[in-house]
């Protein structure tokens, strides 16, 4: 497994596994605690796992935590996602970035996340499996999402859009929650 530094999002890697294929399919490790700790990171911070499982052309996100944020180890363990994160640190260098990236359970590349950074998906095929690893235990309190199709992000979903949560789809644009989270930290 090799660690691979995201140059759109200051501290944000792809750590990419060393599959081993043959006639039974394939075998990869998808967490190496070693590796997760040459990159600064403490492979002992990650408190919770969650699996989320989505049809094609679902779309989670765009979501963040207030307070001390969330880091996150997201990985698509079954099918492929269009996975996107948005750096939202003000003293960030790489403040208001967006990257995205196309994950697979043929690859089971695991994406390192900061805290402070909204991330969202949409699955691409019939069935994904997303699974999540994060830093501390989640509070729905501390929930904040952004609008999918804020035209200041202009995220290029690659899919229509069949499926979202309630919660998801009245999301406020980019302007308005960077603006709470201004009055909140004043």
């Amino acid at each position: 497994m090799k660690a691979i530094e995201v140059p759109a999002i200051a501290g944000a890697y792809r750590f990419e596994p060393t599959p081993y294929a043959d006639e039974r399919g394939f075998f990869c490790r998808t967490f190496d605690a070693d590796v997760v700790r040459s990159v600064g990171l403490d492979p002992d911070a990650f408190v919770q796992d969650s699996l989320s499982r989505s049809v094609r052309g679902v779309l989670r996100g765009l979501h963040l935590r207030s307070g001390a944020g969330e880091a996150k180890l997201v990985r698509c363990s079954y099918g492929r996602i269009f996975d996107v994160v948005v750096d939202l640190r003000p003293d960030s260098p790489t403040y208001r970035n967006v990257a995205s990236f196309e994950l697979s359970g043929d690859t089971q590349v695991t994406l390192y996340i900061p805290a402070g950074c909204a991330h969202g998906f949409q699955a691409l095929t019939e069935t994904a499996d997303t699974s999540y690893r994060i830093d501390r235990p989640h509070d729905p309190a501390e929930d904040v999402t952004i609008a999918f199709d804020d035209p200041e992000l202009a995220i290029p979903w690659p899919l229509p859009v069949t499926s979202m949560s309630g919660r998801d789809r009245k999301a406020p644009g980019l302007a308005e929650v960077l603006k709470q989270r201004e009055l909140k930290s004043a």
